[in-house]
């Protein structure tokens, strides 16, 4: 019996099959890997040389099992698994997996391999693989599962049931039944539970909810994740431009994509790139950072001109140079709130690109209010330790200015992004943290300098 496990008895768990693989004890390591659910072998896995990941990847017995485990792997690990596996194990596999899990698979491959792969497989199941696969992955049909339970209007609440316990026995999810006329155009849905508290003799029509909410197979993943966790589905149907039904998009797929996005995201604001770095090597790891950085290489250069513009004050007035770190920092930081929150909120559908001008004054208004908060409070440290009105009064407007500034830069960059359909997680990284570096150098030098030369 395969057990799942508490995230707490993951790190014995990978303590243990690590100690055991040193000993090379396979008998234990088998009986080990065949009651451990996949999903949680997936997390070992990521602790493992590829040699060890094949070794227990070739112990698991049930077929089912491996298949769970090549969807919860990541790219680089799937690909490497299968690289050296003969063709025919691997469509054994695939083919004891949902449709849509199969299509997602193969779409990971290279064109070479899944054509040889696609050839191998049955004919019934290939075909609704190949019609998954002429959608985008990242759209409703790329991700949707072609399983579902669509009846005609007139069908009775006995024949309903009577279907789902013949004919649709291995459907995903059963909870819902799509209604459908004679031409497989959606008109209608019930649940699982209105089908057996109704009279046996009630037809599917007297008794269905007609206003449905559907998407459509070219919106985008993340569109439809939200309505799915907006009206709570369990699933959520996908119809074409003729609005026949085609497929449904089930709540699991939406928490991967809810997982996939974020995770996205998080790597797009801190300027990792937009991929899971964790298992790639340093090579490839370095390679998908290095764009990124660029910008803050390109914002440094600048940084470095502009100071070197104020060479003159800075030899005159060295103290200057104490406080371009906290001046700076404390621009950064604030930027980077307001952008996280402006891309959050445009990615949870809680901001509204038409609310820009709104959000901006109101990210403004508190970036002003902070800094007036912190200009006191570094102003009159440097007041304290240097006695210079001046100086004081310099460092205080320039916190101010650079809090404020920032933002304003840090809302605003982001909205615009979204406007001209540029993802606005772009915005958080290096491009907002390097634009608000040189204006907060340049504000403060330019500040300090004009009010201790008077």
């Amino acid at each position: 019996m395969v057990k799942f496990l508490h995230p707490d008895q993951n790190k014995i768990l990978i303590e243990s099959i690590k100690r055991l693989l040193r000993r090379d004890a396979a008998s234990y390591l088998r009986k080990i890997v065949n009651k451990t659910h996949a999903a949680d072998l997936s997390i070992v896995f990521r602790s493992l040389s590829l040699a060890d990941q094949r070794k227990l990847f070739d112990m698991i017995e049930d077929t089912e099992q491996k298949g769970v485990l090549f969807r919860e792997l990541d790219e680089d690990t799937f690909l490497q698994i299968i690289e050296d596996m003969p063709p025919d194990s691997v469509v054994e596999i695939l083919e004891s997996m949902p449709t849509d899990d199969i299509a997602d698979l193969i779409g990971r491959l290279p064109e070479e391999k899944s054509e040889v792969l696609l050839e191998r497989m049955k004919k019934e199941g290939l075909e609704e693989v190949e019609s998954l696969l002429r959608y985008d992955d990242d759209t409703a049909g790329g991700i949707m599962t072609p399983d579902f339970i669509a009846l005609r209007q007139n069908v009775t609440a006995r024949q309903a049931i009577e279907s789902l316990q013949k004919e649709y026995l291995d459907v995903e999810m059963p909870f819902y039944l799509y209604v459908v006329d004679e031409y497989g155009k959606l008109v209608g849905v019930s649940s699982l539970r209105q089908l057996v508290v109704v009279p046996p003799d009630s037809q599917l029509k007297d008794f269905m909810t007609t206003d449905v909410i559907s998407v459509r197979t070219g919106m985008d993943q993340e569109e439809v994740a939200r309505i799915v966790a907006r009206y709570d589905f369990l699933a959520v149907p996908v119809v074409n431009e003729a609005n026949r039904l085609v497929g449904i998009v089930t709540v699991d797929d939406v928490i991967d994509i809810m997982r996939k996005e974020a995770t996205e995201d998080i790597l797009k604001m801190a300027g990792a790139g937009e991929e899971f770095v964790e298992t790639k090597s340093v090579l490839r790891s370095t390679r998908i950072r290095l764009p990124w950085l660029f910008a803050s290489c390109l914002g440094g250069i600048v940084a470095f001109y502009i100071i070197g513009r104020f060479e003159g004050s800075l030899s005159k007035f060295a103290y200057l140079a104490a406080f371009i770190p906290v001046i700076m920092g404390m621009g950064g930081n604030i930027g980077t709130q307001s952008s996280t929150i402006v891309v959050r909120g445009l990615a949870t559908g809680r901001l509204n690109i038409r609310d820009i001008w709104k959000v901006v004054l109101k990210e403004l208004s508190i970036g002003l209010i902070l800094g007036v908060v912190y200009g006191a409070l570094i102003g009159t440290v440097a007041h304290l330790r240097y006695s210079i009105p001046a100086l004081a009064f310099s460092v205080g407007i320039a916190v101010i200015s650079s809090m404020s500034v920032a933002a304003l830069v840090g809302s605003l960059v982001p909205m615009c992004f979204a406007r001209v359909n540029i993802d606005p997680a772009v915005a958080t990284g290096p491009f907002v943290t390097t634009a608000i570096d040189i204006i907060s150098v340049l504000f403060y030098f330019q500040i300090a300098t004009t009010l201790l030369i008077l």
